[in-house]
Formats: C-alpha cells, structure tokens, sequence
C-alpha cells in the first residue's frame, strides 16, 4: 500500500508541475518580485500592483513555499533565488523569459489537437520582444564559456546566424573576432541594434533576412547557428548546411550550439520536452542528437565534424574542406 501512496504522489508531482509554473509566470507578470526587493506585507504588495489583498497574500505564500520568497513576522521579501534572477534590471535578470513562458502556455494548451492533426497550435498572442529578450536573458548566462569553448582569436570574419537579441555577437566580437555579422529577421535585427548600441561595441554589421530564402552573404571564417535549427526540419537544416557551406571560406567553420538529446532522443529530458514545444510552435521543427546534427553536416559539404559538452549544451564543430592545391 505505502508503495502504491508513493508512486501515486510522483505521478501527482508530474502532473501538477503546471501550478507551480503558473504562479511564478503571474507573479512576474504581476511585477511581483520588484515589490519585494525590502519586506513589505500582503497589503502593500497588493495595493502595489493594484490587486485584491486576500489574493496577493495567498500567492506570496505559495511563492514562500516554492522557496521564492520569504515570509517573516508577516512580511514577505525576495529569496536570493529571486533577488538574482526576477528582479528588472539585475544583470542576470529572467522575466523576459517568463512573459514568453506566458505565451507558449496558450499554445501548449493546443497540445490534444497538434498531436492528433500534426499541425503546429492555431494563432495565440505573441509577444516578440519577450521572446527575443527571453533569449537573452538565457543566453547571457553562458554565452562567455560558448564563445571561449570556440576560440575566436584570429576570427576575421564571423556570422552569428539566427543571431536573436546580439547576445552571442557581441560576445565574439568582446573575445576577438575582428567583424561580426548579425543575421536575423528585421524585427529581432531592430532589437539587437539597440542591445549592440547600449553595449558600445563597434565592428558588429546587421544584415536582415529569411534564412531559409535569402542570400546570408560571403567570405565567412565562422559560422555560428545557436539555438537554431531545432525550429526546423531536417531536410530545412540540411538546406541551411549547404548554404552555409557555400559561405563559408574553405578551411573555415561552422558551429552548431542546441540542446543536447541522446539518439534515442528520449533523455535528458530537457531536451525531449523541448522537441514537444517545437512541435507545438513549428510545422516541423524538433531537437536534434549530435550524431544527427553531424551527419547532416556531412552531408552538406563539410568534414571533421566533432560534438562536445560546453555549459549544459550540446556544441558541434565542423570544417569546410579546403581547396586542393
């Protein structure tokens, strides 16, 4: 019996995972955590964010059991966990990432009906900006060890293709690289300007596009697709493989940083859950085992291609032949 009551709580603890979700997305959106930077009471809070007193302080309570806040003498205040990460304007802030959380929850709630029609979830508020901040907010955290993991000293010129908020350009652009392009749609290729602005760095050129329709330039000694090609299919990664293929210089390479999926692609589970949200989002895009990701690359025109483990992430390097004297 006791082992039954056991398993019945884990399975309850999977199943439930959503309510712990959906009080830390409020409670970002609601500005929560910004109010609670000193003890305040229930009432403060409330009235902070304009919202019902009985409500606010049942939210703050589930907030101090899942271990995101303190309560002491009746007064709440951020935990360290939150102080670092949910805080606007700390330097490893998250909320951005959170608001997109937002929105992939309207479409995960698709997940009967994508599953029975193979089709991605129909139209659901969307908000770009959180997305593209949201990336930023992950990638900060790790994109110094990425970028030192590839060695950019003595790059000349580098793509950062699928570049989102700049993040990992003006990364290699602080470790060496000589010019970085950025590659992205017009809209993400607006935010990152400003991110590059605020950031003071110069040899760093934007060039707008569709990858998978247009010219994403020449002459290239790196290319860089992080967190990219898992919107895809196979046969739309291995067409963008080739083009980068032709725009890279031989001898030059290209770098594939996703998550890591074992070939079974049943572990982690991290990266099993996400082929789930790109399936959801995407008509076809799912995550990729390294040793897929190297074949394709094989099959594109490049050679000696290798993976490795660099902050939690997969990251596979290869090389475009070079010319035959």
């Amino acid at each position: 019996m006791r082992t039954n009551q056991h398993e019945a709580v884990g399975l309850r603890m999977l199943w439930g995972g959503f309510w712990s979700s959906r009080i830390i997305i409020s409670a970002n959106n609601l500005g929560v955590f910004d109010q609670l930077t000193e003890p305040r009471d229930a009432h403060a809070v409330a009235q902070a964010i304009t919202a019902d007193p009985r409500a606010t302080e049942v939210l703050l309570d589930a907030l101090t059991a899942l271990g995101l806040v303190k309560k002491q003498n009746g007064r709440y205040s951020n935990s360290p966990l939150s102080a670092k990460f949910l805080v606007s304007g700390t330097p490893h802030y998250q909320g951005d990432i959170l608001r997109h959380a937002d929105n992939l929850w309207q479409s995960w709630s698709q997940l009967d009906s994508v599953v029975k029609t193979g089709r991605p979830a129909g139209k659901v508020p969307f908000d770009h900006h959180a997305f593209i901040m949201g990336m930023h907010n992950i990638a900060g955290l790790i994109a110094p060890s990425v970028v030192k993991a590839i060695n950019v000293q003595g790059v000349e010129k580098a793509l950062d293709l699928g570049g989102g908020p700049g993040t990992y350009t003006m990364e290699m652009r602080r470790q060496g690289a000589a010019q970085v392009t950025h590659f992205d749609l017009p809209d993400t290729t607006t935010i990152a300007k400003k991110m590059v602005k605020q950031a003071g760095l110069d040899g760093i050129a934007f060039r707008s596009g569709d990858i998978l329709r247009d010219q994403l330039g020449a002459g290239y000694d790196l290319v860089l697709l992080s967190q990219l090609i898992h919107a895809f299919s196979a046969e739309q990664t291995l067409a963008v493989f080739q083009k980068v293929c032709s725009a890279v210089e031989p001898g030059g390479r290209i770098v594939v940083q996703e998550f890591p999926l074992s070939p079974s692609r049943t572990s982690p589970t991290q990266g099993a859950l996400f082929s789930v949200n790109m399936l959801v989002n995407t008509p076809g895009g799912r995550c990729y085992a390294p040793q897929e990701i190297r074949s394709l690359l094989r099959q594109a025109g490049f050679v000696r291609a290798t993976s490795s483990m660099v902050a939690g992430n997969s990251l596979t390097i290869a090389h475009r032949p070079r010319r035959r004297r």
